[in-house]
């Protein structure tokens, strides 16, 4: 419940508290960004003014204004409006928001909105305990993540929402916040009497990379550590920014969509022979963090599905920044896994072992069991070589060129290992080595009685 001292500790959080959260729009026509979600004729605007908000959940990265977009919807709608942070909040919290909700639609005639912050922080249990509510109308929900919905949020309960993704804001609105919040003299530091020198605040809106909080932070930071001058006059230089705004992290969570994303990018630049973006994305990984084992694992793959045999020093290769990997760690080993990345980027390509595994798996599936041919088993007693067990196998290295068939009788002549022309290079195997040169029926005394 509150009490009387509430009004006081809100109030001195107005202009006290963390500058984003005091510069935070008031209005739509405060809002940044977004404009396909909430310009003048969007539909979710409409439906926000018309006070039918459906169940919704905003993806998008931090700082491009999740938070702000909900709180701007609970002043402009008549609904309850109750907010939640996954962070802190459990199954006993749900319940009697859900309760409180059930009470206000009965004796005041009021839905009620219940905001759920980072609601991919939520497990199974906590969604599960959600979705009947939710699915009854009791409560209406938004939810906000930055994790892509589709891996955090159950399947039922996001079937029931309609997910609306928000872009990162562009450097040019990032700009113009930090110059609202230098200005504004209620809400912001203009009481301060800041004076930005030219390009300080673009180059703080491009290092904030589209995060309006972080670049809030960083400006108040980079103004309480600047010093007055004898005028009375701050100024805020590169430098203060520089020193405020520290790259401290990178853009890539390890276990959500991020890092598929960023391993797709360098597989796939190193499949189209880039060594300059391959190492690139190999750096984001490593330097945000990322398991230099799993990287090292995704390059023994590529090593055999995309270069194969074009390279049979690929394979070594990566397997040697793998021990690399594992005897000296890191910060170490990432210039082992860079020299792999940029052997298997110049490769020549082949991915003839994929597609002729992938052919022999899908065979496998499709079709029935083959037996193994009489002439190609083992015969340790009496009764199996009198059954034909090993019966004409001819033993290539005394006759290499002896024609017989080694595969089950119902696939003689299939072709699964299809290499390009030259691909094997010098040391491959002769032609009078490669079965496929010299096919043959199974032997006709192969078979049994």
């Amino acid at each position: 419940m509150p009490d009387l001292f509430d009004g006081a500790a809100a109030a001195r959080r107005k202009t006290a508290g963390p500058l984003p959260d005091r510069i935070r729009p008031q209005s739509f026509a405060e809002f940044l960004g977004q404009q396909a979600l909430v310009g003048a004729d969007a539909p979710l605007r409409r439906l926000i003014q018309e006070d039918q908000v459906p169940n919704l959940i905003f993806w998008g990265p931090p700082g491009c204004g999740k938070t702000t977009l909900a709180k701007l919807i609970a002043a402009h709608t008549h609904a309850e409006f109750v907010e939640l942070s996954a962070v802190m909040s459990g199954v006993q919290d749900i319940r009697n928001v859900v309760k409180d909700a059930e009470a206000t639609e009965k004796y005041h005639g009021r839905r009620t909105i219940l905001f759920i912050d980072e609601i991919h922080r939520f497990n199974k249990a906590q969604q599960d305990a959600l979705l009947p509510h939710v699915e009854r109308g009791t409560v209406t929900l938004i939810g906000a993540t930055t994790e892509n919905p589709s891996f955090e949020v159950i399947t039922p309960l996001l079937s029931r929402c309609k997910v609306f993704v928000l872009e990162k804001l562009s450097i040019q609105e990032v700009e113009v916040l930090l110059a609202r919040a230098l200005e504004d003299r209620t809400r912001g530091l203009g009481a301060k009497c800041v004076a930005a020198d030219p390009g300080v605040l673009t180059d703080l809106a491009s290092m904030a990379d589209g995060d309006a909080r972080h670049a809030l932070v960083a400006l108040e930071l980079a103004v309480k550590s600047a010093s007055v001058g004898s005028d009375g006059v701050i100024r805020l230089t590169r430098d203060h920014v520089g020193r405020a705004l520290q790259r401290t992290h990178l853009a890539y969570d390890k276990g959500g969509e991020e890092h598929y994303n960023i391993i797709s990018a360098l597989h796939k630049s190193m499949r189209g022979s880039d060594p300059d973006a391959a190492l690139y994305w190999l750096g984001r990984m490593l330097e945000a963090g990322g398991d230099p084992l799993y990287v090292a694992r995704r390059l023994i793959r590529f090593a055999s599905e995309d270069v194969g045999l074009a390279d049979p020093q690929a394979l070594p290769q990566a397997v040697a920044a793998a021990q690399a990997v594992h005897q000296i760690g890191m910060p170490e080993c990432a210039v082992n896994l860079a020299q792999a990345v940029v052997y298997l980027s110049l490769a020549k390509k082949s991915n003839a072992l994929y597609r002729a595994y992938g052919q022999v798996a899908r065979d496998l599936r499709t079709l029935p069991n083959a037996p193994v041919p009489l002439h190609l088993r083992n015969a340790p007693t009496d009764l199996m070589k009198s059954l034909g067990y090993g019966k004409g196998y001819v033993y290539t290295p005394d006759d290499p060129t002896a024609p017989q068939s080694f595969l089950p009788e119902a696939l003689v002549g299939k072709v699964y290992w299809s290499p390009e022309p030259g691909i094997l290079g010098t040391w491959g195997a002769s032609s009078t080595q490669n079965p496929k040169k010299k096919q043959a029926p199974r032997p006709n005394d192969a078979s049994p009685g």
